[in-house]
Order: C-alpha cells, then sequence, then structure tokens
C-alpha cells in the first residue's frame, strides 16, 4: 500500500483553453493564469472553485504533443489524476512494482511553481501524474 499519495488534481484535454476555462467559470470556477509549459510544450491553467476536486486544464501547443492524440479520440476530457507526494522517487519504484510504466522521469513544472512531476501509466489505473509536494 502507498499512503503517502495524496490527490491534487484532475487534468483535462482540451484544444482551446480559453473556451473551457469559460465554460467553467459559467459553473462558477475561478481561472488562474494561463501559463506556457516549455518542457511539456503545452499551455496549462487551473480552475478551483470551494469544495471542489482542483481542475488542470491542458491545451497542447504543438502537433507532435501525445495530448492531440487524446483529443483527436475523444475530445475534451479528463486524462490524469495528479496525486502529490513527499516521497517521490519511492513512490515512483512502488508503483512500477505495481506494475505502472514510468512515461517520463521527474522534470520541472512550470504551472506548478517548478515542483517536479513525472507520468506513470498502468493499464488498469490509466494515467498517472505524481507532484512532489514541498516539505
Amino acid at each position: 500500500m502507498i499512503d503517502s499519495l495524496q490527490f491534487h488534481h484532475i487534468g483535462i484535454a482540451t484544444r482551446n483553453i480559453a473556451k473551457t476555462a469559460q465554460a467553467y467559470a459559467c459553473m462558477g470556477f475561478t481561472a488562474t493564469t494561463v501559463v506556457y509549459d516549455a518542457i511539456q510544450k503545452v499551455n496549462i491553467c487551473f480552475v478551483s472553485k470551494a469544495n471542489t476536486p482542483l481542475i488542470e486544464l491542458v491545451e497542447p501547443t504543438e502537433s507532435q504533443s501525445p495530448i492531440n492524440k487524446i483529443l483527436d479520440d475523444v475530445g475534451t476530457s479528463p486524462y490524469h489524476i495528479c496525486y502529490q507526494t513527499t516521497e517521490m522517487e519511492a513512490d515512483i519504484e512502488a508503483l512500477q512494482e505495481q506494475q505502472y510504466v514510468l512515461l517520463q522521469r521527474p522534470v520541472a513544472a512550470v504551472a506548478l511553481d517548478n515542483r517536479r512531476i513525472c507520468f506513470l501509466y498502468n493499464r488498469d489505473m490509466g494515467l498517472i501524474e505524481l507532484l512532489e509536494e514541498v516539505t
């Protein structure tokens, strides 16, 4: 059991971050400023509302972005769940022991105060993101 993981946000793939943010605004959400992440090659903003899970809107900025495949297959859609951890390397190792495949080594995420993130995939769970918690 991996007890160190705590829910952080749901990632939503979108082709038009402004339109999707506006749709959330109509439901009472507030959006952050859009940030370009050069490492991930995406635009990102977060939408939030009291007593509601945090939502990350992710818009591809290049045709080679893996987000485009998701958008081509299902359109604007949830595609990952992010968990915060204080034990990034140990949790990666524990998840790999549970048949998760590490898709990306930890890198700085500009939209998350340059905290490190990584992505893992499990065929029974889907795509998850780990976010390093500042201790």
